[in-house]
């Protein structure tokens, strides 16, 4: 009988310890013409193990579920998570929605034993918001 085992991924790259650092590595993502929604997967460092594209929205929102957030998250092996989405339209300000559905997200990662350290919003102009910043101030 040959056993085998699922291996997690090896995180590259410098840890995401700030909300500043998360802006720098998703640069690029905020100047996007439509809303996206990406999961950074963590390891116990913060290191990234995988920046992972979840949904692909329109101009002004994006469907989000948890069994799509949290899917690879599980296979990764990952110890926490960091969602990312853009505001194309420039404001880094939370909707009501995005609230509603970093809640739900909360909620889903405590149920799996999965750490969800921050709920970012970037945009194009080089903002962001940070749940973790705003809730910490």
């Amino acid at each position: 009988m040959e056993l085998k085992f699922l291996s997690a991924r090896e995180a590259s790259g410098k840890a995401v310890t700030t909300p500043t650092k998360v802006s720098r590595l998703m640069a690029e993502e905020a100047r996007i013409d439509r809303e996206c929604f990406w999961v950074l997967h963590l390891n116990t460092s913060h290191r990234v193990i995988e920046k992972e594209l979840v949904s692909v929205g329109t101009v002004e929102n994006c469907l989000v579920h948890a069994r799509e957030i949290f899917k690879k998250v599980i296979v990764n092996g990952a110890y926490g998570i960091i969602t990312v989405h853009n505001h194309p339209g420039g404001t880094a300000q939370p909707s009501k929605d995005d609230k509603i559905v970093w809640k739900y997200l909360d909620r889903s990662g405590k149920l799996l034993g999965i750490e969800v350290l921050d709920h970012m919003i970037i945009t194009p102009n080089d903002g962001y918001y940070s749940r973790f910043e705003a809730t910490s101030i």
